[in-house]
């Protein structure tokens, strides 16, 4: 009955140091890495964005897709088109994959390393071209090697899972810089299309005031032939069809470098930008939300890759930190060697060799380099830190920026439409005087000067407002999370798709 207790006794025992030991093996291989675990810093939001309108809300222009932003078609196709061929696009996605590379060769650490080595030789006082161990017998023999290595570093530390670490958060960095592009990519194919858009208003505005100071030209020659007017009225209205005449190829010429701009976002050779849309036929959102401060460090790609980078940063300090500690790794070797070419054929075991071995190397003076690299990984831990916090800050100024932007350019645009009304009435009602005979040259030519900037301005407030709503747009963040078909890297080489980024929690 005693015997039968000390056994279970035992038994509890052994059970106890296995478990112990189960829990030792789990800590040093999946426990915690030497260094400080990622904490994201604490960015101070306010409630809501200045300039905004309203009470914040979780809803946001960002979470709306670009093709129910921009109700354009062609500037949609543009878009698309964009995304599939810019060279930019492309670019990141290369990056992307070198990333991803580079990940799997820091993972590869976790495994043991086995490669092979073979040799053959002839020679005298020597095995396998090196010198012999015993001189005292010179004698010419061929001599052959071949055998299996292998070794493992033990990552008792958690320096390389602090590497991976690293490694991996380089790689979601490189998806956020793609993320990055396609969100300025769209912005800039849809700013630089509304300025097109402009800039045919701006021509069209050229031609009828070109129209307008002709007709008063015309008008005032014909008085000047029956009497009537002074060489002075048709000097004045020739100038001033000349001065309106000479912005139509300005206008032209600026047309087509426009068009080119937009070519080579998408990729393609510069020629004509086919449209049929006009700017002021060009719809708006009724209504803007912005959303909650908070959501840019969960949106914007610029914040999410300035994050990324700090978590590489921070994973290099338990790097930096390991090195302060012994390297355990374990080796084998197995093959054969004979000083006897022939011999290593053999079968009987006579040229068979073996080892099993553990190592462990480690710092005893560096002359301060091990210190000077853990402080140096602090000091780019800091950089990192200011920059995330940097970004952060600005977005919330990008944002209160656009709303501002939108919220007074209503305003403006009003009361330069007003401008233009009065303007277009004045022109009128001097031209009626002046064939009446009840006003002067001066009163025509004064009215048509001035109508011709005020139009101008107006297209140009009415392009800033479109401006507004891309710039917005692109501060909250929104447009590169739409779902793609993906890109295959070596699908960039010709007729690349567009590759959805990868969505997932910070």
């Amino acid at each position: 009955m005693t015997r039968k207790a000390s056994i279970t006794e035992g038994q509890r025992r052994l059970r106890h140091a296995v478990a112990v030991a189960a829990c030792a093996a789990a800590l040093f291989l999946d426990g915690c890495a030497i260094g400080p675990n990622y904490k994201r810093p604490a960015v101070a939001s306010p409630d809501n964005f200045r300039s905004a309108t309203g009470l914040a809300t979780t809803n946001s222009l960002a979470d709306v897709t670009w093709w129910d932003i921009y109700k354009d078609e062609a500037l949609k196709q543009l878009i698309q088109t964009a995304l599939a061929n810019n060279y930019d696009a492309r670019i990141a996605v290369t990056r992307i994959e070198q990333a991803r590379q580079s990940a799997a060769q820091v993972r590869s650490q976790f495994f043991p390393t086995v490669d092979y080595q073979g040799a053959v030789g002839r020679g005298k006082n020597q095995f396998v071209g090196n010198p012999a161990p015993n001189p005292q017998n010179p004698t010419v023999f061929n001599t052959a090697l071949g055998s299996l290595n292998a070794a493992w570093e033990v990552d008792l530390w958690g320096r390389i899972r602090r590497l991976n670490e690293a490694a991996r958060a380089q790689f979601l960095a490189s998806e956020e810089a793609r993320n990055g592009v396609t969100l300025s990519l769209v912005s800039s194919v849809a700013q630089a299309y509304f300025e097109l858009l402009e800039l045919d208003l701006a021509l069209d505005i050229a031609k009828r005031t070109t129209k307008s100071f002709g007709e008063s030209y015309t008008l005032f020659k014909r008085k000047l032939e029956g009497g009537a007017a002074s060489l002075l009225d048709t000097s004045r209205a020739e100038a001033s069809m000349a001065t309106a005449a000479a912005a139509i190829p300005d206008v032209e010429r600026q047309i087509v470098r426009k068009e080119n701009q937009i070519n080579i976002l998408l990729g393609r050779a510069p020629g004509p930008i086919p449209r049929t849309a006009k700017l002021l036929g060009e719809t708006m959102p009724p209504a803007v939300p912005a959303g909650l401060p908070s959501t840019l460090l969960e949106r914007r790609p610029d914040i999410r890759q300035a994050e990324q980078n700090l978590r590489t940063a921070n994973a290099q300090i338990g790097v930096a930190m390991a090195e302060f500690l012994p390297k355990i790794g374990l080796t084998a070797f197995a093959g054969k060697m004979s000083p006897d070419l022939s011999t290593i054929a053999m079968t009987s075991g006579t040229a068979n060799g073996w080892s099993l071995a553990a190592n462990a190397s480690g710092p005893i003076f560096q002359g301060g380099k091990l210190i000077a690299q853990y402080r140096q990984a602090k000091a780019a831990w800091d950089e990192a830190r200011l920059t995330y916090e940097q970004t952060a800050l600005n977005a919330l100024g990008d944002v209160a920026n656009a709303l501002i932007d939108r919220e007074k350019l209503e305003g403006v645009c009003e009361q330069q439409a007003r401008s233009v009304r009065a303007y277009k009435q004045a022109v009128s009602v001097a031209t009626k005087r002046y064939v009446a005979g009840k006003a002067s040259y001066f009163d025509v030519l004064d009215a048509q000067n001035e109508l011709f900037p005020a139009e101008n301005s107006l297209a140009q407030t009415q392009l800033n407002q479109l401006l507004a709503i891309v710039q917005l747009y692109k501060a909250l963040g929104g447009g590169w999370q739409q779902e793609m078909q993906p890109v295959r890297p070596e699908e960039t080489k010709s007729k690349p798709q567009p590759q959805p980024p990868i969505q997932r929690k910070p």
